[in-house]
């Protein structure tokens, strides 16, 4: 069974992938393919999916400050969005109702507060897959939108507490003497080395608090994710984070499927679902005016709201306990799976093409701005410096040394995290704090002054959404970029990037002459010997 799942959700992933859509598209279609063909989830799915969330959770974590939960654009947002929608939605369901539509007509009050609380939750895999995807993570609108999610996620757990009855249990009060025991565990984390130690340490880390959590009665994906917390501040945070995304990613994969798997829908049953998805709407408009409305720029309340609308597999949590409880129809709970499935999709292929739409009708969005702007949104203007590096980076970094070693005081650095930018300046690296792929930061540049820009990003996406909104403000200079594989330096040199360098080739190019450098001197002085 394990190689017909695996193969059809590779089969399906692929496919998906050569027609410019997420493979976790795919991974859905995988399951219910299988499913429609009679074969039904194992065990191994169910235990698949488990591992993947409770490993993102705790990655999420890792990147995650708790400063930034508690600003008011985080929190309030948050419940402000959950309590609207909740009434929005209670009316829109309704009003649905009175078609008389199969499953809807006749819904009680309580039952339909309950689908439309479901549907209140946006997907953490869903946006988190997203901004990894896109190297958003950092960005302003990514990190405001993970703040979102894990508020949401925190609502859920409330909830799901409530429901079940389940208080914690007294010896709850423990997990709090791990406080003062950071700086030892700090101390063994340190110890850990940079070889196999690191995942095995985040994987017994994340399922240790997993099961401790779970030991006193609170949800354990709630502890893998404050755990990621507590080590947030470490100096291997970002190490340990990148030796388990692809175990992360891998995992995912039996979640994906476990929707697909949840049951045989009829025509019925996805005619509720497609109606149920015509709701994101309303959930964009309510984050995007929210947002607005608590001082944030345009573009970053469009981009947080639009990766926000869709449903969440928390929301099937909770579809699934009110069907044991006897609150909803196993009907509703394959509904509700139709329409998360559907919302990834369509969350997925707007926002391929977000940058570009909300640079073609910025104004449209930015009437709606408030005159106030939040102090993380006043962008210090860059020098004038004719050398711009976008993507502080190791590579980035790297480059800017190189420069400075030649041309000193002609070059600067540009990154979307704050933390970073503060430390690098520290450290002597003149670097700014901006988003490279908002059109505003372009627009308020003198772009006459810049004579090259290098765009030291991983991600091939990231650097076409950079070269269009460069080449729209008329910018005359040139552009370099890095690439990782051969087919992403082909791919970017013909949208329009100058000059496009192999990191892998140039990297051996590189120590190759810094090595050779050494036998040179070398021979340079045995022949100043004999002379």
């Amino acid at each position: 069974m394990e190689f017909i799942w695996i193969g059809f959700a590779f089969i399906c992933g692929l496919l998906t992938k050569l027609v410019a859509l997420p493979p976790s598209i795919g991974y859905l279609s995988a399951g219910f393919i299988l499913l429609f063909l009679g074969y039904e989830a194992d065990g191994m799915v169910s235990v698949l999916a488990d591992i993947g969330i409770t490993l993102m959770l705790f990655t999420i974590g890792l990147k995650l400050n708790i400063k930034d939960l508690l600003k008011p654009e985080v929190w309030l947002g948050s419940l402000s969005h959950s309590v609207l929608w909740l009434l929005i939605g209670l009316v829109l369901l309704k009003t649905i109702a009175l078609i008389t539509l199969p499953f809807v007509s006749g819904l009680s009050l309580t039952t339909s507060a309950l689908i439309v609380f479901s549907l209140s939750f946006s997907s953490t895999v869903c946006v988190v897959k997203l901004m990894q995807e896109h190297g958003e993570m950092r960005a302003r609108h990514g990190k405001l939108a993970i703040g979102i999610l894990v508020m949401q996620d925190v609502i859920a757990v409330i909830f799901l507490v409530v429901a079940t009855g389940e208080l914690p249990s007294p010896w709850a009060g423990l997990l709090l003497l791990f406080i003062p025991l950071k700086s030892y565990i700090n101390k063994v984390i340190s110890q850990v080395g940079h070889g196999e130690l690191i995942p095995l340490m985040g994987f017994f880390i994340a399922f240790g608090a997993y099961e401790l959590f779970e030991l006193v009665q609170i949800k354990g994906d709630l502890g893998a994710l404050l755990a990621g917390m507590y080590l947030a501040s470490h100096s291997k945070a970002s190490e340990i984070n990148k030796s388990l995304l692809s175990f992360k990613d891998l995992f995912l994969i039996g979640f994906f499927l476990s929707i697909g798997f949840t049951a045989l829908p009829t025509l019925e049953m996805l005619a509720i679902a497609s109606v149920l998805t015509l709701l994101l709407p309303v959930k964009f408009l309510l984050f995007f005016f929210i947002l607005v409305k608590l001082n944030l720029r345009g573009r970053t309340a469009f981009l947080s709201a639009l990766a926000l609308s869709n449903y969440s597999e928390f929301g099937l949590i909770i579809a699934a306990l009110s069907t044991e409880a006897g609150w909803l129809s196993s009907e509703w709970l394959v509904i509700l799976s139709l329409a998360v499935a559907l919302s990834f999709i369509i969350t997925n292929v707007l926002y391929n093409f977000a940058h570009d739409y909300f640079a073609n009708n910025k104004e449209k969005f930015k009437r709606f701005e408030s005159k106030n702007r939040l102090v993380e949104d006043d962008f210090v203007q860059p020098c004038e410096a004719p050398i711009a590096i976008i993507g502080m980076g190791r590579v980035g970094i790297g480059a800017y040394r190189a420069l400075s070693a030649q041309i000193d005081n002609q070059v600067w650095g540009l990154d979307t995290d704050k933390d970073k930018v503060k430390w690098l300046n520290e450290n002597g690296i003149h670097t700014y704090l901006g988003d490279a792929e908002d059109a505003d930061f372009w627009e308020k540049i003198d772009l006459s002054k810049i004579e090259l820009t290098l765009l030291a990003l991983p991600s091939v996406q990231d650097i076409k959404n950079i070269t269009a909104q460069i080449r729209r403000t008329n910018y005359q200079g040139k552009i370099a970029a890095i690439a990782r594989y051969d087919d992403e330096l082909i791919t970017l040199e013909s949208f329009g990037v100058d000059k496009v360098f192999n990191f892998y080739n140039e990297a051996g190019v590189g120590f190759a002459e810094e090595s050779l450098s050494l036998i040179n001197k070398r021979n340079r002085n045995k022949y100043a010997a004999y002379e």
